[in-house]
């Protein structure tokens, strides 16, 4: 167990998360100001794009990249320096690092060599989406950017179709249209809400059902990063515990009652389209052939 005192005079220097505007430069705070202005340097998911806020807000302090293919290499940098004294900030392209962001791994080093890491309060797109949105803020669950094939898709939505929690995507414009698809076909008829362009002159909500969204987006050429708002599930608690492989893929379901309950391929397949409530055509090329 280890108590981090955040501001305590230590032999070390301090690693500090600063969230940066997701489009409105007036987001950001006086404090992630001061603090990008204090410290020794600012790992940047992209300094060229950092450069520009840097300018804007008259900020001169060094700048080194950090971003996914090279975050292994820049701790072996960033941790000796922080070790001799050194404070560091860690910034991404927008919004709060680590949230589908690079930056997850530097706070872990940092904690693993008893560094403190000190977290800013800031702009993040995911939780102005969760309450404009309209939908319930009180459970939710947040997951980022879906898997990009659509079997990968799939199975994950298969998994988080149980929760009753309201879900929080993250994605881009030329993906939007499969992933509404896959939502509609994996969740059903659901309230959503996509939003894009926030905080920009532009910014956008469009709230409707999965499958309004999805004949919206088919006629209509969305530009912009975008997150998606899908209410939780309607299922009562009891209904959910009924539903035990709800996290499961259509594959490990079937697989589950071939090896646990040793069916035949040919029963279980029947057992599982039962269950689901979908063709058996539809769960044998899943398990035979996807």
């Amino acid at each position: 167990m280890k108590v981090q005192k955040s501001y305590e005079e230590g032999s070390g220097g301090t690693l500090y998360v600063v969230p940066t505007p997701i489009g409105n430069l007036e987001d950001i705070t006086f404090r992630a100001l001061r603090t990008l202005k204090e410290v020794a340097v600012i790992a940047a998911e992209d300094t060229r794009n950092t450069k520009k806020l840097m300018n804007h807000f008259e900020i001169n302090t060094p700048l080194i990249s950090y971003h996914e293919h090279n975050k292994l290499g820049r701790e072996e940098q960033l941790l000796p320096r922080m070790i001799d004294g050194e404070s560091i900030a860690v910034v991404s392209d927008a919004g709060m690092p680590a949230i589908s962001d690079p930056g997850y791994e530097l706070v872990q080093a940092a904690i693993e060599n008893d560094l403190p890491v000190v977290v800013l309060p800031g702009a993040n797109a995911a939780l102005c989406a969760l309450v404009g949105s309209g939908l319930s803020a009180k459970t939710f669950h947040f997951y980022g950017f879906l898997p990009r094939k659509k079997k990968d898709k799939e199975a994950e939505l298969e998994r988080l179709k149980g929760l009753q929690d309201t879900l929080l995507f993250y994605e881009s414009p030329h993906r939007l249209k499969d992933t509404l698809k896959a939502l509609r076909d994996q969740l059903g008829k659901r309230q959503a809400v996509i939003a894009r362009e926030l905080t920009k002159r532009f910014e956008e909500y469009s709230r409707g059902t999965t499958e309004e969204l999805l004949t919206y987006v088919s006629e209509n050429q969305l530009k912009g990063e975008c997150c998606i708002v899908v209410e939780g599930s309607s299922s009562d608690i009891e209904e959910n515990t009924v539903l035990w492989w709800s996290h499961l893929p259509v594959r490990d379901h079937v697989t589950y009652y071939i090896e646990e309950e040793n069916l035949p391929s040919k029963e279980a397949i029947k057992k599982v389209a039962s269950e689901r409530q979908m063709p058996k055509r539809d769960v044998y090329q899943t398990y035979h052939i996807d």
